[in-house]
């Protein structure tokens, strides 16, 4: 595989469950199991629909905007603004909320790319595995 160049405004797949807004740019449905990016833009007032990473971490890098992260395994609720970096650790449910009277865009996602999810939303087939390392000799 060669190196490419992807942009967000044409973006595989959207995903709801993220944001009205969630584009999907490079996952495991252009090829990439290992890295995740995601754009999303989140319009005041709207927030992820609480969800967990069973094997993977979550890195959220938020350009724009303000907001609040609510970490649901720890009853946590952590304020944010642009140029934070959020990070949600393997197994702790969360959600991403413009709650605090502005938009949010952020760049990130799951690292590796959260496989379980994808399936149970029907964005990769039930038999969908990453291909085995290339042999590096």
């Amino acid at each position: 595989m060669a190196i490419r160049v992807f942009h967000r405004d044409t973006p595989s797949m959207r995903l709801p469950l993220i944001s009205k807004d969630a584009r999907f740019v490079v996952w495991p449905g252009v090829g990439c199991w290992y890295a995740n990016m995601n754009y999303v833009r989140l319009e005041p007032g709207e927030e992820n629909v609480p969800h967990i990473h069973v094997a993977s971490e979550d890195t959220i890098f938020i350009l724009e905007g303000e907001g609040t992260i609510s970490d649901y395994t720890n009853n946590l609720d952590l304020p944010f603004h642009a140029g934070c970096i959020v990070h949600v650790p393997v197994g702790v449910k969360h959600a991403v909320k413009a709650n605090r009277g502005k938009h949010i865009v952020s760049v990130g996602g799951p690292a590796p790319a959260d496989i379980n999810l994808l399936k149970a939303v029907k964005a990769l087939p039930a038999d969908a595995a990453p291909p085995l390392p290339p042999d590096n000799r």
